[in-house]
């Protein structure tokens, strides 16, 4: 078995829209289950003055992540949709992926 992948999203909001943001991802929340290779997510809020939130996920492999992050649950999660449902503006004015695994010794 491969190192867990771990990715994390930072994102960065306006002020006072921080709540917004943590509101769209409980609406979403067990979307990911049965997703291949993905193992769970936070969502980390800032306890000081920074504006910066961070979405943690952990994945089995990259190759579980690069196939989530080219489907249309990706697209559709982050708000482009079909026409099905009416697109929502986004919350964060920019963000940042980070990659990281498991530092273990031995």
């Amino acid at each position: 078995m491969s190192d867990e992948v771990i990715k994390i999203n930072a994102i960065t909001v306006p002020e006072d829209t921080g709540d917004e943001l943590g509101k769209r991802f409980a609406a979403r929340q067990g979307s990911m289950e049965g997703t291949p290779g993905f193992r769970g997510y936070e969502l980390l809020k800032p306890t000081d003055e920074r504006n910066v939130w961070l979405v943690l996920t952990r994945w089995d492999s990259e190759e579980d992540f690069t196939a989530w992050r080219e489907s249309q649950q990706f697209a559709r999660s982050h708000g482009h949709n079909d026409g099905d449902e009416p697109q929502k503006k986004p919350v964060g004015a920019s963000s940042e992926l980070w990659s990281y695994t498991v530092f273990t010794t031995g």
